[in-house]
């Protein structure tokens, strides 16, 4: 299985229901918002950048959102990161 593939089944195991609470969930939650600062950006910034509200931000980084992998993977390419890497990064 290649990185990519590995990838979106750890994504996909990280979306079942339930997960919102979990800590693995937290964990890339966190890695999100630093991430997020670390591109020196703000909610607002990123949400017109993604073309969202900027609640859509707010929702999924204050834990009453999940992101899909889709969503998942806009938010980090938006923010110059590498969705694969910040996956293997949550289960490491």
């Amino acid at each position: 299985m290649g990185l990519l593939e590995e990838s979106f089944s750890i994504i996909e195991r990280l979306s079942m229901p339930g997960s919102l609470g979990t800590p693995r969930y937290k964990s890339l939650t966190v890695k999100l918002v630093g991430l997020r600062k670390q591109a020196g950006m703000t909610q607002s910034q990123l949400a017109k950048k993604l073309g969202k509200p900027q609640s859509f931000i707010a929702k999924y980084e204050g834990g009453e959102r999940r992101l899909d992998v889709i969503e998942f993977v806009d938010v980090v390419t938006a923010l110059g990161g590498s969705a694969s890497l910040l996956i293997k990064d949550v289960y490491s």
